[in-house]
């Protein structure tokens, strides 16, 4: 993959992201991004970014960035907050457009503040659910964060936001006004599909016989159902869970009632529950507990943001859970340490190149665009990274998208 990427500038908001780092390689951009940005903090602890220029040129003050797209990639840290970040974003963008930017694209894969979708009064937030006393009681006391974040970003000069499978209905509309549709929430179908398709991570039949595909709740039911179309596998099947929060740490799990498919017939079939993201991994693990009444040979949870908090890992070693599928857009889900005992069974699928080639899209830059740009990264603690697909060839051909 190549891109004409003269006139773009790839930059992050901390000084050393590898995420951005090769999504800036990916677009042909092979300068150091610490070479082309300065995160320059005051000894009164103020952040101040400068974008770096001849110091000798007095003839293009302000204008380093004429006619340039400057791409920001934002992503979670171990070494600042989201709030850190999500005003750096702020300043990077506002430094850009006063120095000449012609547009400004945000790339921030897991969307800051989607899980404050909705505010204090029915208005605030639309959703696909008449709101009723009890959910806007939730947001009693505090502020739609997620439309405040959007509306500053506007503000700071952000012309364009990208994420990937933003979880949030209200947060997507509010986006796409604020940013008058130039807000992308990709959705990884084609990468989930290619894995699932080319790698031995489940087992089923040439048309998906003993295959079942489970939306956790009706709010994933178009996702999975789409990731079904996408698989293409006619003998496949589809089922729907429900559950009932019966306290802020429980919930119940049923087969849905508007579920495609009963357990019926589906003894030792390969399973994958799919989700857009895990926090504590309660309901994930109940969802998969209750599943083991079909009593399946393989168990996948498919999850595209994947917080590893202490307490995510601790639950989501549990037996009931087979293998974890994941990208890596909280990138720190890469470290091993991180991982912890989930290396065992965590799969991770690095999306910088299909980024970048989306990008190119969006931006009308020319490319050569690979079929199925994304990287596997798996622990050799793995039981499967000694299986014959992942000898040295095969595995460079998934690899490399064949």
């Amino acid at each position: 993959m190549s891109f004409s990427a003269s006139n773009t500038v790839v930059v992050s908001n901390t000084s050393d992201n590898p995420f951005a780092i090769d999504i800036a390689y990916a677009m042909g951009q092979h300068e150091d991004i610490a070479d082309l940005i300065s995160m320059k903090t005051f000894m009164n602890t103020e952040f101040c970014p400068r974008f770096i220029s001849d110091e000798l040129n007095m003839e293009s003050i302000g204008q380093t960035l004429d006619g340039k797209t400057v791409i920001i990639v934002s992503t979670s840290s171990h070494t600042k907050t989201r709030q850190e970040l999500a005003m750096s974003n702020l300043l990077i963008a506002r430094t850009a457009k006063e120095n000449g930017a012609m547009r400004v694209v945000l790339v921030e894969p897991d969307l800051f503040y989607s899980a404050q979708d909705r505010g204090p009064h029915a208005d605030l937030g639309e959703t696909h659910f008449e709101r009723d006393i009890n959910d806007i009681k939730k947001f009693d006391g505090q502020a739609f964060t997620a439309k405040l974040y959007a509306e500053l970003l506007k503000l700071a000069g952000v012309d364009t936001v990208l994420t990937i499978h933003n979880h949030s209905y209200s947060v997507q509309r509010i986006f796409s006004d604020i940013f008058e549709g130039d807000f992308h929430n990709l959705i990884p179908y084609q990468i989930y599909a290619h894995y699932l398709l080319n790698s031995d991570i489940l087992n089923y039949g040439p048309e998906g016989e003993g295959l079942v595909l489970c939306a956790p709740d009706k709010g994933a039911r178009d996702f999975v159902k789409e990731m079904y179309d996408t698989l293409g596998l006619s003998k496949a099947k589809f089922i729907m869970l429900d559950k009932e929060r019966t306290n802020e740490r429980k919930v119940d799990i049923t087969l849905h009632s508007e579920s495609e498919h009963t357990f019926e017939g589906l003894d030792g079939c390969s399973i994958v529950l799919f989700d857009d993201m895990v926090r504590t991994g309660g309901t994930v693990v109940k969802s998969c507990q209750f599943l083991q009444k079909i009593k399946p040979e393989r168990m996948v949870f498919a999850v595209s943001h994947f917080y590893a908090s202490d307490e995510g890992r601790e639950r989501m070693a549990h037996p009931a859970i087979g293998e974890i599928l994941t990208l890596n857009t909280l990138p720190t889900i890469l470290n091993r340490d991180e991982q912890g005992r989930l290396r065992k069974k965590l799969v991770v699928l690095k999306v910088e190149k299909w980024l970048g080639q989306e990008l190119a899209s969006i931006l009308d830059l020319p490319s050569q665009p690979e079929k199925n740009p994304y990287k596997i990264d798996m622990s050799s603690k793995n039981p499967r990274f000694k299986r014959k697909i992942w000898n040295s060839e095969e595995l460079s051909d998934l690899n490399k998208g064949k």
